[in-house]
């Protein structure tokens, strides 16, 4: 449930910003009762059941992002009885072993504006350079890759959720606001690990804490076994004020939790985690409300241009009004740190500030940032 409302949540954003543009475009003939149409496409690839998972608890739900957006779309054409309007959303599925870019080219590239993509990185660049040249805006609901932020920045792709940057942004300011500022830096070896730890070590930098000691954590057996006994082991150092963990894939960072040398507490991928949204967050009701547009047109680039506008504001419900970073097409929003059962913070944390806007202290700043369109 938490993981279909999550996406639901995501899918939502983008209906709602479309229904957006469909009421803006009406003009000034807002009496005729003729229903505007838009039409969504909603691109996904199947996953493979990852081999390795800590416990059978762990569900894997495949077309998680699908019935969200189908929810998504019920509840705007309710909206849309009183406004004259009328979504469609059509779900395309590509099997685990599919072309994610021939199903694109075949049967999205030519019938739909805008589309909704639940695909990793690579894949998302793909279609992104196909439709180089077709009047195509991507609402990227799948990746939380710096690099398609930055040095492989689109400006046909808006990114939904939070980057890497963003969230070890958001750990490091909480972490420094504790004055847990020695760190110790466990990661995996998988790839979306060392992403996450680049993204660690820089923020653990930017915000003037230190790494004072790193490990990989290399085992094969499974840890299910053995970590009462391995985890102290290899957890022993003379001293930090807190465990940091890169384990995106969950093969072992549940285990750290209890088990270390020392008693210190657990961040990163585990432990207290940075994320979009979670069930626990109720000071702000953690749910989307609808995005209120000035722009009179209803042609793409006029709303991609208003969209990384300063004028542009959409009320998320998450503490500060979200809106779309001008030089990287990044969402702005406040992340919430979190426990399994618990909120405990929003970042950014109070006191970070920033000449505009203190939710562009999460993740790279317009000076920072490597993204050139």
């Amino acid at each position: 449930m938490k993981t279909r409302f999550y996406f639901l949540l995501l899918v939502g954003l983008t209906s709602t910003l479309l229904g957006s543009y469909a009421l803006a475009a009406k003009k000034a003939t807002v009496s005729t009762p003729t229903n505007q149409a838009v039409s969504i496409a909603y691109l996904t690839q199947l996953q493979t059941q990852p081999t390795q998972m800590l416990s059978n608890l762990d569900l894997f739900i495949n077309e998680k992002g699908s019935i969200g957006a189908q929810l998504a779309i019920s509840d705007n054409n309710t909206t849309g009885e009183f406004t004259h309007q009328q979504f469609t959303l059509q779900t395309f599925i590509v099997p685990e072993e599919g072309d994610v870019a021939d199903i694109f080219t075949k049967q999205i590239a030519t019938k739909f504006n805008y589309v909704v993509t639940n695909l990793n990185a690579k894949n998302t660049l793909a279609i992104s350079n196909l439709a180089a040249d077709k009047p195509i805006l991507f609402f990227d609901a799948g990746t939380t890759d710096d690099a398609l932020r930055g040095e492989q920045c689109k400006k046909n792709i808006l990114h939904l959720l939070p980057s890497r940057a963003m969230k070890a942004d958001a750990l490091a300011q909480y972490l420094l606001k504790k004055r847990w500022t020695k760190w110790f830096l466990v990661s995996g070896s998988e790839p979306e690990d060392v992403l996450f730890v680049n993204a660690l070590k820089r923020a653990a930098k930017r915000f003037g804490t230190k790494i004072v000691l790193e490990k990989k954590w290399e085992h094969t057996f499974d840890a299910r076994k053995s970590a009462q006994s391995d985890v102290a082991v290899f957890s022993q150092a003379d001293d930090y004020d807190v465990l940091v963990v890169a384990d995106e894939q969950g093969l072992f960072g549940e285990y750290l939790e209890y088990r270390t040398w020392l008693a210190r507490p657990v961040v990163g991928t585990q432990g207290l985690i940075a994320s979009a949204w979670h069930k626990t967050h109720e000071q702000w009701g953690a749910a989307i409300g609808e995005a209120a547009t000035r722009t009179k047109s209803n042609e793409l680039d006029t709303i991609s241009r208003y969209l990384r506008s300063s004028q542009f504001t959409l009320q998320g419900y998450k503490g500060n009004p979200l809106s779309f970073r001008s030089w990287d097409g990044q969402l702005r929003q406040s992340i919430l740190l979190v426990a399994p059962r618990s909120f405990v913070a929003s970042a950014p944390i109070e006191g970070f500030l920033h000449p505009k806007t203190e939710l562009d202290t999460l993740g790279f700043d317009q000076n920072e940032s490597m993204c050139h369109f």
